[in-house]
């Protein structure tokens, strides 16, 4: 297998949910990724995931006895096999060829320290790899400065000495990007979204899972709904950042449809793409 980047690694969090896990796993080593450079963090998985890892040539696998949520298992995941650039993912996604030079390769070029890939979300029926190779290629010049998410999150050394690394509190059931999003901001960390790294994500099945387990349902949150004051803004600050957000995230979709046909962030559904997104 070749190593796309002379010090990359990567690492995800899995609490059950085998299938999918298997299914980003396959696609690493279909497109030549060495699974020594991956580190899995298992939150306390009572399905086949254990037993699965465990057959599994990784560079760690760490088993927590319990879920003790996001932040902490990326954290003991990038903790455990250092590098230059850290690729922080869910485990319900599909890469492509090349993702890896393209996410580096676009964050070198634009001089983002942080950045994330550009995503289809949804059912998987159409023929990614081929979508991926052309969509790459048509979006190599695009980037959506200051937009992150955290499906994937490439992330660079220096961003760790800078600001720490994830806030390590179980209890944030997924809260935990949008706090190390605000310290980027805070710190003027350059981060961006681009579009010369591609991934289908299915759509969160972990913390759809996780809301079936807990009687929740998918529009219930799964943190205290109280966790937004950990930003230390105002109900106002707040609603106008989210407006800013929107009406930006907008005027991208506007100028990547018209010059591409598509955006960075597309919908499948029912055999259709919808790039509103």
């Amino acid at each position: 297998m070749t190593q796309p980047h002379p010090d990359v690694a990567i690492t995800f969090a899995c609490y059950n949910q085998v299938a999918y896990t298997k299914l980003c796993v396959d696609s690493l080593v279909r497109h030549g990724f060495d699974l020594g450079r991956l580190v899995v963090v298992d939150n306390g998985s009572t399905d086949d995931t254990r037993s699965y890892l465990q057959g599994l040539p990784l560079g760690g696998r760490l088993y927590n006895r319990e879920n003790l949520g996001c932040g902490v298992a990326w954290n003991q995941g990038a903790l455990a096999l250092q590098a230059e650039w850290t690729i922080v993912m869910n485990n319900d996604v599909l890469v492509s060829a090349g993702w890896i030079e393209g996410l580096i390769g676009a964050a070198e070029r634009f001089g983002l320290k942080f950045a994330s890939t550009s995503l289809v979300e949804g059912d998987h029926d159409y023929d990614f790899d081929a979508f991926a190779a052309d969509a790459s290629a048509r979006m190599a010049s695009e980037v959506r400065r200051g937009a992150r998410h955290g499906v994937c999150m490439l992330v660079h050394r220096s961003v760790w000495t800078q600001i720490g690394y994830f806030q390590p509190t179980p209890s944030l059931w997924g809260y935990e990007d949008t706090l190390f999003f605000h310290q980027l901001d805070r710190a003027g960390i350059p981060s961006g979204t681009v579009g010369a790294s591609w991934l289908h994500h299915f759509g969160s099945i972990t913390q759809k899972a996780m809301k079936q387990e807990r009687g929740l349902s998918q529009r219930d949150g799964l943190g205290d709904r109280h966790n937004h004051r950990l930003l230390g803004q105002s109900f106002l600050a707040r609603k106008w950042a989210k407006l800013q957000r929107e009406r930006q995230r907008a005027a991208w979709n506007r100028g990547e449809v018209a010059r591409h046909g598509i955006s960075m962030h597309g919908l499948r559904e029912h055999g259709r793409f919808d790039w509103r997104y």
